[in-house]
């Protein structure tokens, strides 16, 4: 039996714990990217957990009970925004009935508020033009620079909710920063031999990949964004990439594979599925392998077609 010293200092330790927990920002995350960066700028003065998982389509989550109970301790919500989550989390953050995260609420982030955002529609978005984004391209998290964008924003937040760590926090932002930085260099490089060349995507989910590291994006294999592939349009890109000398189709993990089968089939191509999260496949847990990952899977499929 215990005695009671032992005890004493066990319920102590636990207190001390319990306390320490206590102080640190509980982070709830809409995808596997936010809370990514917000490990890396948060350390262990936050706890982080995510909704969507990174093979998951974000677009498409199906709401649990269990993800209730997650918001309603949390004390940040990190959302993508731009709708991309509009159809799964909005009921979400209101059967919590946490004050702290609703929108407008002081634990509401939308990162893509300090985001460089592409694909803004001109004119009146209408149902005929498919799953259109009114704000934007809501897939910005692949471009290196706006995961910075993202986690100086969130050293920020820390900084506003935890002053007394405000240090640790800019300590790890600037880490992130100098780490990021010559991760891009080296992903540049090895890019830049295939500066320019064409490619077909399933979903408009790369523009800001694209821009960033020189990839041309010819057609997609969605007549229009969220629409399946039809007959008719399915042998429409056939023929442009026949017509162009296109070879490589890249594909979210959670489309239906067979029309970019039969179209990389004609035309003598391959499919490529790419990870647009972290989490997608195992070997990435975190925001820079999502792009080691890619990039070189890219790399080696294209030194097959020189």
């Amino acid at each position: 039996m215990k005695s009671n010293r032992t005890i004493a200092v066990l319920a102590a330790l636990a207190a001390s714990a319990g306390a320490h927990a206590a102080g640190k920002t509980n982070v709830m995350s809409a995808t596997e990217d936010l809370a990514a960066i917000a490990r890396e700028i948060g350390g262990d003065q936050i706890t982080v957990d995510s909704i969507a998982k990174g093979y998951q389509d974000p677009h498409f989550v199906e709401p649990k009970p269990s993800f209730i109970l997650k918001l309603q301790k949390a004390d940040l919500l990190l959302v993508v925004g731009l709708q991309l989550e509009i159809g799964w989390l909005p009921p979400l953050i209101t059967q919590s009935r946490n004050g702290k995260i609703q929108p407008g609420g002081l634990g509401y982030m939308d990162m893509s508020q300090y985001c460089q955002i592409l694909e803004i529609p001109q004119g009146q978005v209408t149902r005929a033009m498919g799953d259109v984004h009114p704000l934007g391209n809501p897939h910005y998290w692949l471009d290196p620079d706006n995961g910075r964008r993202i986690a100086k924003a969130l050293a920020d937040k820390f900084s506003s909710m935890q002053p007394a760590s405000a240090a640790a926090f800019a300590a790890r932002y600037a880490d992130f920063d100098k780490r990021l930085t010559e991760a891009e260099k080296g992903w540049q490089a090895k890019m830049a031999p295939y500066k320019g060349r064409k490619v077909v995507t399933y979903h408009r989910s790369w523009p800001n990949f694209c821009e960033r590291f020189g990839l041309n994006v010819v057609e997609y294999v969605e007549p229009k964004p969220g629409i399946p592939p039809t007959p008719n349009h399915t042998l429409d890109v056939i023929n442009l990439m026949k017509r162009e000398g296109v070879r490589l189709i890249l594909v979210e993990p959670y489309f239906d594979l067979r029309a970019p089968n039969k179209i990389a089939q004609d035309v003598g191509g391959q499919v490529l599925v790419l990870m647009p999260s972290v989490g997608g496949v195992k070997e990435i847990t975190n925001y820079f392998q999502l792009f080691d990952y890619d990039i070189n899977l890219l790399v080696n499929t294209f030194q097959k077609y020189q």
